[in-house]
């Protein structure tokens, strides 16, 4: 990982996806986050604010170590204990039936096997756990297609590798 993805694309990452529009998808989707609980993709740490109150700890892993650092001013000043790992979602070290909860907010569009980390999360999840995420992809609107196709390319680069022609459906 070179310096654009390890101190520009990490900082550049956290001011989109800080922004007021997506608070409140994060606060939907992190609502009903119980237990044991592990987040993929965990970023500059935008999400530990949408936790519920009553979280005590958190697992997170994320591939950019330039994230990571981002991450550590948020974490110190969360009430969430946070082991922060600089890992991939594709090969989790943690045993089978582990988490309650597993949580991936925009960061599948990274990902470059989504399939194995799809795989690697559902091992992770207890019988009857729950599985929290939001990412973007494809339009349905073939005009936006398009020009998503024509960008993606250059989004792959600004975003450090995200895809913004991901069918989400088909993952």
């Amino acid at each position: 990982m070179g310096f654009y993805s390890q101190v520009i694309a990490p900082r550049l990452i956290d001011t989109v996806m800080s922004r007021p529009l997506f608070s409140e998808y994060r606060r939907q989707i992190l609502a009903d986050v119980t237990g044991e609980v592990l987040e993929i993709g965990f970023g500059s740490g935008v999400n530990l604010s949408y936790y519920p109150e009553s979280l005590q700890k958190l697992i997170t892993v994320d591939a950019n170590a330039g994230m990571n650092a981002l991450a550590k001013k948020r974490v110190k000043s969360s009430h969430i204990q946070v082991d922060n790992r600089v890992i991939n979602g594709e090969n989790l070290p943690m045993a089978d039936n582990t988490f309650d909860s597993v949580v991936s907010t925009f960061c599948l569009c990274s990902i470059a096997n989504v399939s194995q980390a799809l795989q690697e999360i559902y091992r992770v999840l207890k019988p009857g756990g729950k599985f929290f995420f939001l990412e973007h992809g494809l339009s349905d609107e073939p005009n936006i297609q398009v020009w998503q196709n024509r960008l993606n390319s250059i989004s792959k680069v600004i975003g450090d590798g995200c895809h913004i022609n991901d069918d989400v459906d088909n993952f």
